[in-house]
């Protein structure tokens, strides 16, 4: 199939599909068809993917079943709650359509296994939502290529994202962690080492080549009430082993709307056998002092208390924080659009759903090294 490709929106509005939907319907590449979820979803789902639908001035199609059958259909951009993902995404699959993820890509190992099986059966391009084409990484991947730093024998990952009303009240107790879980994902609160870990992952194997043996992970609650309440992780640490000996570390978390003058922490330190770097992703930067007024956070958003989606913040009307300037040193391109560029020359994309299902595997190996104080090799009993 040649462009313009096809499109289907799996899952709407109070997703990412919000940001992915937008960066592949400004792609001229790129026709989105419709909005589609399962044909059960709840009214409360329902009426958000219609919203979306509407917003884009497309249809909602209310049948997944029914909309993979159509034949102008060449790629679907899978955004469903985690505990479904993985089998959406594999009826996607299934059905002969590229299949664009959201991250981690399945709620289950199970599901990523079978997920890797049917794209490589089906022969479809598949892509996880990663960070390796912002610039940060860019400038990282040069670094390692460049072999200033030797042979690299360590990588460190600080990823904290600025957004949520923290609360002074969440008690400093240490945390029973669930061996397995099954829901990351709810109206107000997120799995945070599930759902921010795994742009480090991803990022460490992409910089090293190299396979994760080891995993040893602890889980914390510290700033918000509501993943308190869900039993939800806001903030956590993994130590790793890669082949060859290569030690990584990485800490992932949501740490508050006031906590940071940008979005939040995102450093990756460097080490080799010839020198090390530290690389900063608000470095270089003008930092800006005024007498104008100060950046605000939010008000609430009763459907979306802690600002997770794009459309609660446009509501909200969020500005841009004043404090810090980056300059845009590196091009960058929507992650969406680096997968297209893939379905067009039949190439795979640099994080494919094996690359995903690698993830998804570490994240279950720290759930269960944080439940059990052990460190947890890999790969995992299947």
């Amino acid at each position: 199939m040649a462009p313009p490709y096809g499109v289907l929106l799996v899952t709407g509005g109070n997703t990412h599909q919000e940001n992915y939907g937008l960066s592949l319907a400004e792609d001229p590449r790129c026709r989105v068809v419709g909005v589609t979820d399962e044909a059960d979803v709840s009214p409360r789902r329902a009426a958000l993917n219609r919203r979306l639908a509407e917003e884009m001035h497309v249809p909602y199609m209310p049948d997944l079943a029914e909309a993979l059958r159509r034949d102008d259909v060449a790629i679907c951009s899978i955004c469903t709650e985690h505990d479904r993902q993985g089998r959406v995404s594999i009826a996607c699959a299934a059905a002969g359509k590229h299949v664009y993820l959201d991250k981690p890509l399945a709620g289950s190992l199970a599901e990523a296994d079978r997920l890797v099986d049917v794209v490589r059966v089906r022969g479809v391009q598949s892509q996880m939502f990663t960070q390796i084409g912002f610039p940060y990484a860019q400038r990282a991947r040069a670094v390692v290529e460049s072999g200033r730093l030797g042979e690299l024998r360590a990588i460190h990952c600080d990823l904290m994202f600025a957004k949520g009303w923290a609360s002074d009240a969440v008690p400093r107790r240490p945390r029973k962690e669930t061996e397995q879980p099954s829901s990351f994902l709810v109206p107000d609160a997120k799995r945070e080492l599930f759902n921010i870990a795994v742009y480090s992952l991803t990022l460490i194997r992409w910089l090293t080549g190299r396979e994760i043996v080891s995993v040893y992970a602890t889980t914390s609650n510290y700033f918000f009430e509501e993943n308190l309440r869900r039993d939800f992780e806001d903030f956590g640490m993994m130590a790793l082993t890669l082949e060859t000996g290569i030690t990584a570390t990485i800490t992932a978390g949501r740490i508050g709307w006031m906590s940071h003058p940008g979005a939040g922490p995102n450093v990756i330190h460097l080490q080799g056998e010839r020198g090390s770097m530290r690389l900063d992703s608000y470095r270089p930067r003008l930092e800006i002092q005024s007498d104008g007024p100060e950046w605000r956070r939010p008000v609430r958003d009763p459907e979306d208390p802690m600002g997770f989606w794009r459309s609660s913040q446009v509501r909200a009307g969020i500005q841009p924080r004043p404090e810090w300037a980056v300059p845009g040193f590196l091009p960058a391109r929507p992650d969406a659009s680096l997968f297209v560029d893939c379905v067009e020359r039949g190439k795979p994309a640099e994080v494919t759903a094996f690359d995903g299902a690698k993830a998804v595997e570490a994240l279950f190996a720290g759930y269960r090294s944080a439940a059990t104080g052990e460190v947890v090799r890999l790969p995992l009993p299947r």
